[in-house]
C-alpha cells in the first residue's frame, strides 16, 4: 500500500468513528434514562430508540450488501425503521448496540483489508469506499438527531 492509501483508510476508519467533529453513538446514548429511549418529542416523528434501531438497520444492510452479493437489502423504507416507539427491554437496546458496534469493527476491518476502489461486483457502481463514506455520514447524521432529541427533552 502506498502512503496516501494508509492515510485515506486512516482517515475513513476516524470517520466510521465519529471522526473530529461529531460525537459517535456511544457518547450519544451515554446516561441516557431508559424512560427516555422511546419518548416522543413534538412534532418529530420519531424515537431514539428507532434512530438508533435504524441506524443498526441501515449500518448493517450496507455492511452485507458490501461483502456478499446474495444479500437482500429490507424494503425502503418500512423495513428500515422500526414502529416500536420504544424497546421491548434493556437486553434489545443492549443487542442492539452491541451490533452497531460489530458491524462498524467489520466494516472498518472490511476497509483495512479490502479493495476500496474496486467496484462491488454485484453491485451497480459501488465501492467499499462509497459505502463506508456512506454508513459513516447516515451514522453522523442521526446520531446528530438524537443529540438533538436529547436536548429537547433536557437530558443532554
Amino acid at each position: 500500500m502506498n502512503n496516501e492509501h494508509t492515510i485515506l483508510v486512516d482517515e475513513i476508519i476516524h470517520l466510521l468513528q465519529g471522526g473530529n467533529a461529531h460525537a459517535d453513538l456511544k457518547k450519544a446514548v451515554d446516561g441516557l434514562s431508559p424512560q427516555l429511549r422511546g419518548a416522543k418529542v413534538d412534532k418529530l416523528p420519531y424515537t431514539i430508540w428507532q434512530l438508533v434501531e435504524h441506524i443498526r438497520i441501515a449500518q448493517w444492510d450496507m455492511l452485507e450488501f458490501s461483502k456478499d452479493g446474495n444479500h437482500q437489502s429490507p424494503k425502503w423504507p418500512e423495513a428500515y425503521w422500526p414502529k416500536e416507539l420504544e424497546p421491548q427491554d434493556d437486553q434489545t437496546w443492549n443487542n442492539s448496540l452491541k451490533q452497531i458496534d460489530d458491524d462498524l469493527n467489520e466494516l472498518i476491518e472490511l476497509v483495512k483489508t479490502g479493495d476500496i476502489y474496486g467496484k462491488i461486483l454485484h453491485g451497480d457502481g459501488q465501492t467499499i469506499l462509497r459505502e463506508a463514506l456512506q454508513a459513516a455520514d447516515h451514522n453522523a447524521y442521526h446520531i446528530a438527531e438524537i443529540i438533538v432529541i436529547r436536548r429537547l427533552l433536557g437530558a443532554w
